[in-house]
């Protein structure tokens, strides 16, 4: 029984021993005693219980403010040419693929029977004419009636009426170019018989080409008539163009929720055709010295826009969470402009938003330097370079539309290849093509 007490007793002695040493060895290594050279490390263990946040700088940038979407091209004025009346074709006056004026003759149909029609009615208005003239000298000598005499006048009317009538019916068999442009591809050969509304030809003027394409609504208060939209055609890489903004439907597409636009390119080198798809990139306006932040850093809340700004403290080497209201401008991918409520010095918070519950929270900032100069700041650095070809591109657009009518100088200023293609013509000189009537 004595024996057993000992080794109650040891069991007891040993397990309150290793309680104190392991209490003592917890408190020894949570509160090591400062060495000389740990001086600068005190504070960092200081704040391990303060919330840590990634943050990042506010980045001053060439904002463009622009929208993409993409388009087709289609002649300014393009028709199928279709005859109004039955008949057998005679002649074909017309090259494929050439040049073509207004009014030039460009099909012949077999015309005798008409010809004929025309000579009959001619003849019959010469004896009505004659008729007439004799009646009001009869007249005059108290001849015959004035009855007479307005009988004669009634059937040199209907004469001459048949003989116009002949004459529409002679030119109806004539197809003639309706306006200036470039003849296509024929569908009949010399001796087809066709009926009226047959597909004979297709004319198209390629001076000016249309391009229509499609914004979404909450664009339709920025696009207005006159502004600049730069193409770019996968038929022509490397080669930007520039059109100029026409119209603007005044009707919302209720399906898509979408606006439709047209412009207008010079078109007078014969680079483009219509048919040909376009993305076109619409600018409407360059934004100089824009303060831009990361999406990130933007917090939504009750219809208001918020960022978490990094201040200093009230104690030396110490940071606090400052939160912010701010005013957003335009919206691009990673990135929103700041129009107001920061400046170019600040850095605002972009990951730990939900641990900052209110204003004068400490912040631990994880990284400052690598978030001023690591990947954030670089990501901003292309991302702002990538501005600048945009930039340049809305100044050439910019740059062709102060010049007014000179649509055609401003497409060759704003091509990053001054040098023509092979086979390319100069425009020639003249009005622009999209201001024609």
């Amino acid at each position: 029984m004595v024996q057993k007490k000992k080794y109650v007793l040891a069991a007891v002695l040993g397990i309150g021993l290793a309680s104190a040493a392991a209490w003592w060895y917890q408190h020894k290594s949570a509160s090591p005693a400062p060495a000389p050279g740990a001086a600068a490390t005190s504070p960092a263990a200081g704040q391990r219980g303060v919330p840590a946040v990634e943050v990042s700088k506010v980045a001053t940038v060439t904002l463009v403010d622009q929208a993409q979407s993409v388009g087709s091209l289609r002649s300014r004025q393009g028709v199928m040419l279709r005859p109004e009346v039955s008949g057998r074709i005679k002649a074909i006056l017309f090259v494929e693929g050439q040049a073509v004026s207004k009014g030039q003759l460009l099909v012949q149909f077999d015309d005798q029977l008409q010809l004929a029609q025309v000579a009959q009615a001619r003849a019959e208005m010469s004896i009505a004419q004659a008729n007439h003239k004799r009646n009001q000298d009869l007249v005059a000598q108290n001849f015959i009636s004035q009855r007479s005499v307005d009988e004669s006048a009634a059937a040199l009317e209907v004469a001459k009426a048949k003989h116009e009538l002949a004459q529409a019916s002679l030119q109806r068999l004539k197809i003639i170019a309706p306006f200036d442009g470039v003849i296509g591809l024929k569908q009949v050969n010399v001796g087809d018989y066709l009926k009226d509304g047959a597909d004979i030809v297709n004319i198209e003027d390629t001076d000016a080409l249309l391009v229509d394409f499609r914004l979404p609504e909450r664009l339709q208060g920025k696009i207005k008539p006159g502004q600049k939209a730069q193409l770019s055609i996968d038929a022509l890489p490397g080669r930007p163009v520039t059109a100029q903004v026409q119209a603007v439907d005044p009707l919302i597409d209720v399906n898509g929720r979408s606006v439709a636009v047209r412009g207008c390119i010079d078109n007078r080198q014969r680079q483009l055709r219509p048919g040909m798809f376009a993305r076109v990139n619409t600018v409407f306006g360059v934004h100089d010295q824009a303060l831009v932040v990361p999406e990130e850093a933007i917090v939504p809340q009750g219809g208001r826009s918020f960022v978490v700004k990094v201040v200093p403290g009230e104690q030396p080497d110490t940071l606090v969470s400052q939160r912010v209201v701010v005013k957003t401008g335009v919206r691009q991918p990673g990135r929103v402009e700041i129009l107001e409520g920061l400046s170019s010095e600040d850095t605002v918070v972009t990951a730990g938003h939900q641990r900052l519950q209110k204003d004068g929270s400490p912040v631990r900032v994880i990284d400052l330097s690598a978030a001023g100069k690591g990947p954030q700041a670089g990501a901003s650095a292309p991302q702002a370079g990538a501005s600048a070809p945009q930039a340049a591109g809305a100044g050439g657009g910019a740059a062709a539309g102060a010049g007014g009518a000179g649509g055609a100088g401003g497409a060759r200023a704003a091509a990053p290849n001054p040098r023509p293609a092979p086979g390319q013509r100069v425009a020639p000189a003249g009005p622009h093509p999209c201001q024609r009537g």
